[in-house]
C-alpha cells in the first residue's frame, strides 16, 4: 500500500473544497436573485394593489374605514381574475394584514357554472372582526369560504352606511370593481390558501 505525502493530501482537499464552493456559489448567483427579485416584486405589486384597493373602499363606503381600522386581521386581494364561458374560474393573490403589517400572502380560487363570457377582475376585501375568527383562517391548512367560515358580504344603504345586521359579523367581506361595491355576489366556494413569497 503506497502512501501518500501530506502535502499532496492537503492539495487534493484544498482542490476539492473550492471546486465545490465555485460550483455552491455559482448556483446561488445565477439562480438565487432571480428568483428572489420576482418573489420581492411579486411582494411589491401585492401590496401595492392592496393600498390601492383600501383607498378605493374608503372612497366608495367611507364606513369601511372605521370597519378596517377595528378588525384584527385585513386579507386583500387586489385583483381577482375571473374568466371562463360556461364554466369559470377564478384567481388571485392578496395579502393578510394584522396591526398594519404583512403577515403572510395568499391565493384564492374559485370556480362557477353559468354563462359568463369572457374576463373581469375584481378586488376582495375580508376582514377578521374577532381574534377567534383570525385565528382559525391563520391555523387552517386550506380555508374554504362557506365550509370553513362564513363570509358576511358587506350591504351599504343609500346613504352610504353599512348595514348594522352586517357590522356584528365575526368575517365580514367587500367586493369591488372599477364600477365600485358589488351587491349580491357569494365569495361561498372560494378556497384560500398561503403561498410562500
Amino acid at each position: 500500500m503506497q502512501k501518500k505525502s501530506p502535502l499532496f493530501r492537503n492539495r487534493s482537499l484544498a482542490a476539492i473544497t473550492i471546486a465545490l464552493a465555485s460550483v455552491t456559489f455559482a448556483g446561488c448567483t445565477t439562480t438565487m436573485p432571480d428568483r428572489d427579485a420576482s418573489a420581492s416584486s411579486s411582494r411589491n405589486e401585492i401590496n401595492a394593489g392592496a393600498d390601492a384597493t383600501l383607498s378605493k373602499l374608503y372612497q366608495t363606503a367611507p364606513a369601511s374605514r372605521d370597519l378596517v381600522a377595528r378588525a384584527k386581521g385585513v386579507l386583500i386581494f387586489p385583483a381577482v381574475l375571473q374568466a371562463g364561458f360556461v364554466v369559470g374560474a377564478e384567481y388571485g393573490k392578496g395579502v393578510l394584514r394584522v396591526g398594519n403589517r404583512t403577515e403572510g400572502y395568499y391565493s384564492t380560487t374559485a370556480g362557477s357554472i353559468g354563462f359568463q363570457a369572457g374576463a373581469q377582475s375584481k378586488a376582495i376585501v375580508v376582514l377578521f372582526m374577532t381574534q377567534d375568527s383570525l385565528d382559525k383562517f391563520r391555523h387552517s391548512e386550506g380555508y374554504t369560504v362557506g365550509a370553513d367560515a362564513t363570509v358576511a358580504l358587506a350591504n351599504i344603504g343609500a346613504n352610504g352606511n353599512i348595514d348594522s345586521n352586517t357590522v356584528q359579523q365575526p368575517i365580514i367581506g367587500f367586493v369591488t370593481t372599477n364600477g365600485g361595491l358589488i351587491a349580491g355576489v357569494s365569495l361561498q366556494g372560494a378556497k384560500i390558501s398561503k403561498i410562500s413569497l
